[in-house]
């Protein structure tokens, strides 16, 4: 069903302005502000920027050191997002998993639905104790959130910057932000949840473009891997595959050390493994401490959706994908699209295995017709032409015309034990080649142009086939995926232009593969993200290149050029 639109603002706004109402003459003075804020709070779409704003509307109302918002993804449900303010930088880190929303104080304000105003929160039966490496608070004042009637998540205080205990001015005020924050999370919610859906949607996409363009096996799965763990904002994607002895098989992964795991075999006495051959969900909050989880891969995460990638009753392999420890728990929303897009993956896969099947068919086929017509025709008018020589040699009472159509007829004995051996091998099974460096380039291209909305452009330098290596072609694949996604998901570029040139040189004088990447779009912020491009700088430094970034294509330089190269 769809979600309820929001309440009308004017009906929302009504315990707003009876709580203004009940504000004390000191606090009054403070109205305007407290309207800009409430009005500030609901201009953004993201909920967690959402989230960030009330949070520090809150601590500045109250005039407080530290501010928090949690919100669960429905009623009863585990902490979805939750949000700090006054925290310092690292704090979260040490501290480790957010709250769960059930437990403590925190959980009370959901479960109860009523505010806790403490003076000392240490001294309060329902308090849990700081984790390690949390800052010290005494003070707390805390408000449920609802949306549209229902206990939502929470928005709390702690610590009052003169020292003293929150009174009942503060948590009038707490209560009109928390109205406002209501709506406003409702209204985010319902966008968040519309480009969620967009973005899965356009993910599928380009698994199955990838999967059905006919190109190398491997490269396709690992597509499914890149677009699982940016779809989901996860750690890692991982595709695996049954094995020969049992068990799965990690055959593609998306992530900062793939190497590490490929070719780790889960056995089949793994209970997550045996829920995923039985086509089964399995979801995992803190796989460290799960009985179901039996393999040290587990240790270096956190949360866990591994999805079977199942279609027409048949298990094909299974999609894993990972959060960072401590990040916060798969919602059910994301459980959902994840699943969905795992099934589209499967049919994906089905259907590029069934027409890998048929082109090999179509191989056997013209080999077959080939391997019959050297047979039937040209070995047997070999032969009659050996047989013609040998009776003209036989005549010939010329030494040396004898001895030249004696090497001739040798020849052809030759020719025809090349042409039989050849038919040999026609009627062997080919081995599959893998796609050239060019067309891997051309299909991450195309795949790109979805979430962009149009297809950038290319060009290509040099015998890039022939002079590129494997291991520096899977590399550059990879760089060109990473810089691709920055560029579809924060450039909002209208031109890209993709460049490859197997004829640069380093500053040693070692020839070299250069990648270069340009866009005219918002160019990388001051303080910005920079985990994509430290990748690309990782990825080319342990192949002895480098990687860094440059002005773009727009006006007077506006945009970026991400350049990756490594040595030949």
């Amino acid at each position: 069903m769809p979600e309820q639109e929001p309440k009308d603002s004017t009906e929302a706004s009504r315990p707003t302005a009876a709580r203004l109402r009940g504000l004390s003459a000191e606090l009054t003075a403070r109205v305007p502000a407290l309207l800009e804020a409430t009005r500030s709070v609901g201009t953004g779409l993201g909920l967690h920027s959402t989230l960030e704003r009330i949070c520090e509307t809150a601590a500045e109302l109250a005039r407080a050191r530290y501010a928090a918002i949690g919100v669960v993804e429905s009623p009863g449900g585990n902490l979805c997002d939750f949000v700090t303010f006054g925290v310092p930088e690292g704090t979260d880190r040490a501290v480790g998993r957010p709250p769960d929303g059930h437990t403590g104080l925190i959980g009370a304000l959901i479960t109860e639905g009523v505010p806790i105003s403490l003076e000392d929160l240490g001294a309060d039966p329902r308090f849990c104790g700081f984790p390690p490496g949390h800052p010290r608070m005494r003070t707390f004042l805390g408000v449920p959130i609802r949306v549209q009637g229902k206990i939502f998540g929470n928005l709390y205080v702690m610590e009052k910057q003169d020292g003293g205990a929150f009174g009942e001015d503060e948590l009038q005020m707490l209560r009109v932000l928390a109205t406002e924050a209501g709506i406003a999370v409702a209204h985010a919610r319902t966008y968040e949840a519309a480009r969620q859906r967009e973005r899965w949607i356009n993910g599928s996409v380009a698994v199955t473009t990838a999967l059905l363009s006919g190109g190398d096996a491997d490269e396709a799965l690992t597509v499914v891997a890149e677009q699982a763990r940016r779809l989901a904002d996860a750690a890692a994607g991982i595709v695996m595959l049954p094995a020969e002895e049992g068990g799965l098989e990690i055959v593609a992964v998306a992530g900062d050390k793939p190497a590490a795991s490929l070719g780790v075999i889960i056995p089949p006495r793994s209970p997550v493994v045996a829920a995923l051959l039985r086509g089964e969900e399995v979801f995992l909050d803190d796989p460290a401490t799960d009985p179901r989880m039996i393999t040290r891969v587990a240790d270096q995460f956190g949360p866990h959706m591994l999805l079977p990638l199942r279609s027409g009753g048949r298990v094909l392999g299974a999609l894993a994908i990972p959060r960072e420890r401590g990040g916060r728990p798969f919602t059910q929303t994301e459980r959902t699209l994840a699943t969905h897009f795992a099934a589209q993956a499967a049919l994906a896969l089905k259907l590029a295995e069934a027409q890998r099947d048929r082109e090999r068919l179509a191989v056997y086929e013209d080999r077959d017709r080939i391997a019959r017509d050297l047979h039937d025709l040209v070995i047997q008018r070999l032969f009659a032409t050996g047989i013609m020589l040998e009776g003209a040699q036989r005549r010939s009472s010329v030494p040396a015309v004898r001895e030249g159509v004696g090497r001739a007829v040798d020849e052809l004995d030759v020719t025809i034990q090349e042409i039989r051996t050849a038919i040999f091998a026609l009627q062997q099974e080919p081995a599959e080649a893998p796609s050239g460096l060019r067309t891997r380039v051309l299909r991450e291209i195309n795949m790109a142009a979805v979430p962009l909305g149009f297809t950038p452009s290319h060009r290509f330098l040099g015998p890039v086939d022939s002079l590129v290596g494997e291991l520096a072609g899977k590399n550059l694949i990879a760089a060109l995926r990473e810089a691709l996604s920055n560029t579809f998901r924060h450039a909002r570029a209208s031109r890209v232009e993709v460049g490859v040139d197997a004829t640069a040189v380093l500053p040693d004088g070692r020839e070299a593969v250069r990648l270069s990447v340009t866009d005219d779009g918002v160019g990388i912020p001051e303080g910005g993200r920079r985990s994509g491009l430290r990748n690309l700088a990782r990825r080319a430094e342990s192949l002895g290149g480098s990687s860094w970034f440059g002005p773009g294509a727009g006006e007077d330089g506006g945009g970026t050029t991400v350049i990756w190269q490594v040595p030949l």
